[in-house]
């Protein structure tokens, strides 16, 4: 019988298999019919064996997928830990976890990304569920919290064994489900955490069919208060006003309790944004960013990373295609199509030839990413309703 633990993990490392990463020299903008992995963050995908059991004490090792993203150079980097969600009836349709928007910043802020695709979904999307918690109305979060945070753990001790991991300082973040699990790891104490970040949190919502309703969120609330007399590391809550899945208040009493049982947490609620502020990580990244870098900051991460809108150059007048420093093509294609798109928007160029565009939430740092997914050194051209381009 295969241990629970991943503790055994070192020696289990000639199992790994990678995934060679590749790229294009031209990146268009915003989703790219083919999936394109970014270049310039040295994107790769390695698998893992990880053991885990379900809440029935079923118990398998499977093959963890881990999308990895770099910075450059060959020190050793802290390490963040990013983990996905769980769709409320579409699991089966959830890709390979690659949150590259995200992980951009943290990439500049100096750490080395890894995204793990829990076992579930994805490519070991069937016959096993570990994070299956029983029915709404009697939900049981310690077995679902507990297999979830045993793959992060077990991604951290494998980043460790890297020569470009510093593995004695980790951090752990999470979108739903994903804040569940990054909670239950801060729980669980484990060597070299520096704290956590989780982004609208939780577990059990379905906002078609019970919006701002979860499954008895008094359950969730008993969980945390227990877990939190382990936690040592302090973490960020981050939640937004018109969250479908959880609605305002509950999780103001998930965090009440956690604090109450001795964890540290700073709570911030945004402002509604959008639909459903559940996707507050990816439609309110302008909003989340400073947050987000004042926390990293207090435990010593001070390194820029939050890309800053330029100002106005005077390089050309916006609607002069003829300008703008990418080939007839691109001009004629692509710079029309950002002319025609509403603000917030930006259109960034590369120095061979490269180009990205994105409208919407911060959308100036997210062209900018786009732009250099190909490997290229790229730079703004323009911003909103004004060319911010500087030739030297």
């Amino acid at each position: 019988m295969p241990s629970r633990t991943t503790r055994s993990l070192p020696l289990r490392l000639a199992l790994v298999c990678l995934v060679a990463w590749c790229g294009a020299a031209a990146v268009h903008a915003q989703q790219p019919a083919v999936e394109v992995l970014a270049r310039d963050l040295r994107e790769q995908v390695v698998r893992i064996p990880v053991t885990v059991q379900d809440m029935y004490g079923r118990e398998e090792t499977r093959q963890l997928p881990i999308t990895i993203f770099r910075p450059p150079g060959e020190g050793r980097h802290p390490l963040l830990v990013f983990n996905h969600g769980r769709s409320a009836s579409k699991r089966a349709e959830q890709d390979r976890y690659r949150p590259e928007h995200a992980a951009r910043y943290f990439v500049a802020k100096g750490f080395v990304v890894m995204a793990p695709t829990r076992i579930g979904y994805w490519e070991t999307y069937g016959d096993f569920d570990p994070e299956h918690s029983g029915s709404c109305g009697s939900p049981r979060p310690q077995p679902m919290a507990r297999a979830a945070s045993e793959q992060v753990i077990a991604t951290a001790l494998y980043a460790g064994t890297l020569p470009y991991v510093d593995g004695s300082r980790w951090l752990v973040a999470g979108t739903s489900v994903g804040g569940v699990t990054s909670i239950a790891t801060v729980g669980r104490s484990p060597a070299g955490l520096l704290g956590g970040i989780n982004f609208s949190g939780g577990a059990g919502g379905d906002p078609e069919t019970r919006p701002g309703r979860p499954c008895a969120p008094e359950v969730w609330s008993r969980y945390w208060a227990g877990l939190a007399k382990t936690a040592s590391a302090p973490m960020l809550w981050l939640y937004w006003k018109n969250d479908k899945y959880w609605g305002a208040e509950h999780p103001k009493a998930w965090h009440q309790a956690w604090t109450s049982g001795g964890g540290r947490a700073e709570f911030s609620q945004l402002d509604a944004i959008g639909e459903d502020g559940h996707s507050g990580l990816s439609i309110d990244m302008q909003n989340w960013l400073p947050q987000v870098d004042r926390f990293l900051a207090s435990l010593g991460f001070t390194q820029d990373a939050v890309v800053a809108k330029p100002a106005v150059s005077g390089f050309a007048e916006l609607a002069d295609a003829e300008k703008v420093p990418v080939n007839a093509a691109t001009r004629a294609g692509a710079y029309l199509r950002f002319l025609e798109a509403r603000s917030p928007r930006a259109f960034a160029v590369g120095e061979r030839g490269a180009w990205g565009w994105a409208t919407g939430d911060y959308a100036h740092g997210r062209a900018l990413g786009n732009c250099q997914r190909g490997g290229q050194n790229c730079k703004l051209y323009a911003v909103d309703d004004a060319v911010v381009w500087r030739s030297n």
